[in-house]
């Protein structure tokens, strides 16, 4: 594995945590009532979103099955459409995928 790809793959495990720690013990309408962990999250996954962007080719290529495109795009729609975010979208992400990306970021630790 590059350096490079080293440190921005813990940038991306580091926001996963911090989203992580943020919504622990949280369900849909206490996300939904909170601004500023919406906020806290939407910026967290814009991080996950920008490093990925970062990350070789090479190195997405040697892990297929993690969603690097659909990482990337999300941030763009985040980015983009920042007055048009759906939070009940944001917060699926956070309940179906953050904790499946993390178990899958532990596989690519044990195989690099």
């Amino acid at each position: 594995m590059v350096r490079d790809d080293q440190v921005y793959l813990a940038h991306i495990k580091d926001a996963l945590q911090q989203i992580s720690t943020y919504t622990d013990g949280m369900d849909t309408d206490a996300f939904l009532a909170n601004r500023m962990v919406q906020d806290a999250v939407i910026r967290q996954l814009e991080i996950v979103g920008e490093a990925t962007k970062k990350l070789s080719e090479s190195f997405r290529r040697r892990f297929p099955f993690i969603p690097w495109k659909d990482l990337a795009g999300f941030r763009d729609k985040l980015i983009h459409q920042y007055f048009g975010v759906d939070l009940t979208t944001v917060w699926q992400s956070v309940v179906d995928d953050v904790p499946t990306l993390l178990d899958e970021l532990k596989r690519i630790d044990m195989s690099a």
